[in-house]
């Protein structure tokens, strides 16, 4: 079998002359397996009473009401963990299904392309499943790490305050590893310094984008570095620790890579009611923003706690809170050509900073 996978469905509903046709595309996720061929195994349920849909092989047709169309197909989809949101194209779909006569599941080949009034159309083009916290959800965004005008737009802004907390290098072939590097969206801010950009990631798609920008990238999980004690004059952990289920080992392995004198240096979010709030039920619901599912709020970073890893790899990190400037996020929302500029708080309730220096044995 092969993994979960997310089911992006394309759904068109309209009325009357073809150049009317309202299209929309449906975007969610399904608990359903795909066989070892890959076709979907599967169908979504009737729109309403008495109708069943064809099964959802790559071609199926949900009946509807002419002048409920809409809503009876987003209270279908919504059943079936869907979500309907409008889109300004069709989707790809690689193949034309037939049109129906007012939602007729048994007349596949349609009278008239006028009868498409009241027809849903479902196809079925499968992607990788994505549960919280899934890491895979950044190959889905593989093409957008540079796009400032894209859900990544915050973690380009949240690098670069990142950046003001990294010293120079303070000699020749000095390292700085980047844990959980990404897209490698630091590089621009640090390749000024005089270190040698390390960056590792999971993410074998974004460790091509970080190797584009000069980036050495590296495949690898945080809770297991493939790198010598000692090496690294900074370890930057950004935007990762809210997402380890081992925040202890990945504070322990980035202290341990770390030598005597060198630099820590972090950002985070708290596990706060605030954070959850923002980060996750507002954030997520962002037209363009944060891709729903990326975070999961269990795994929000309690303060005590990393204070306390921190100083049993020999760190003492002192903690300072960020957020987005206002009127630069409300621009980016408007108009998605500014960039978010970040400012510093003292509360740490929501998003906030580390750094710290490791102690030098005497």
């Amino acid at each position: 079998m092969r993994r979960d996978r997310l089911l992006e469905v394309g759904v068109q509903v309209g009325g009357g002359d073809r150049r009317h046709i309202r299209r929309h595309r449906v975007v969610g996720l399904l608990a359903h397996r795909f066989p070892g061929r890959g076709d979907l195994a599967c169908s979504l349920p009737a729109v309403h009473a008495g109708k069943h849909p064809h099964a959802l092989s790559g071609r199926g047709l949900l009946p509807v009401q002419v002048d409920e169309g809409v809503r009876r197909a987003a209270r279908c989809l919504a059943g079936s963990g869907l979500r309907l949101v409008p889109a300004t194209s069709p989707p790809a779909l690689g193949c034309r299904l037939p049109h129906v006569d007012h939602g007729s599941a048994n007349d596949p080949a349609g009278r008239s392309r006028r009868d498409l009034a009241g027809c849903v159309r479902v196809v079925g083009v499968p992607q990788l499943l994505r549960a919280r916290n899934d890491p895979g959800q950044y190959d889905d965004l593989v093409d957008v790490w540079w796009d400032l005008s894209g859900p990544f737009a915050l973690l380009h802004a949240i690098a670069t305050a990142r950046a003001d907390l990294i010293p120079p290098a303070s000699r020749p072939g000095a390292v700085l590893v980047d844990l959980a590097c990404g897209g490698g969206l630091l590089a621009p801010h640090v390749q000024h310094l005089g270190y040698r950009h390390v960056g590792l990631d999971i993410t074998a798609s974004a460790l091509r984008h970080a190797a584009d920008h000069g980036v050495l990238a590296i495949r690898a999980d945080v809770l297991t570095l493939p790198l010598p004690e000692a090496i690294a004059d900074v370890v930057v952990a950004g935007e990762i620790l809210e997402h380890v289920t081992d925040l202890g080992g990945a504070v322990a392995e980035a202290c341990r890579v770390l030598r005597p004198g060198g630099v820590l240096v972090l950002d985070t979010l708290a596990d706060t009611r605030l954070a959850r709030v923002l980060a996750v039920h507002i954030a997520e619901r962002i037209p363009g923003g944060a891709p729903k599912g990326i975070h999961d709020p269990a795994l929000f970073v309690n303060r005590v706690a990393l204070r306390e890893a921190c100083a049993r790899g020999g760190v003492t990190v002192v903690l300072t809170g960020l957020r987005p400037s206002i009127p630069g996020l409300l621009r980016w929302m408007l108009f998605r050509r500014h960039r978010i500029g970040m400012v510093r708080t003292r509360p740490t309730a929501v998003l906030f900073q580390g750094r710290g220096t490791k102690e030098v044995p005497r």
